[in-house]
């Protein structure tokens, strides 16, 4: 298939970039991956591995793009949890006194 990363076309296929990735030991991963076999590599990584060309040189969106077309799972940032609702301190100070002023 062919596809485009860093405004270069490559011919990648499933089994071909499997082969790539075969004997590489993947980074730790701190931020989007991808599913290839039972490993999880970093985007850059195998972006890196597949296109020959400095990390610098694509972005993470352009990998996606062709491992998704390619038929890989693509895993996105964790998602932070919202953070915990915070007092403000009448309303601790409230709260201490045992009648609460909502905000």
């Amino acid at each position: 298939m062919r596809c485009v990363i860093a405004r270069f076309p490559f011919y990648l296929t499933n089994s071909g970039v499997q082969a790539s990735m075969k004997d590489v030991k993947p980074e730790p991963v701190l931020g989007e991956s991808v599913i290839i076999g039972r490993r999880h590599y970093p985007l850059k990584q195998v972006g890196e591995v597949i296109t020959h060309q400095d990390r610098r040189d694509f972005s993470t969106g352009e990998v996606v793009r062709a491992m998704t077309l390619l038929g890989f799972t693509c895993r996105g940032l964790p998602t932070a949890t919202a953070p915990a609702r915070t007092l403000t301190p009448l309303q601790a100070a409230s709260a201490m006194l045992g009648n609460p002023v909502s905000g």
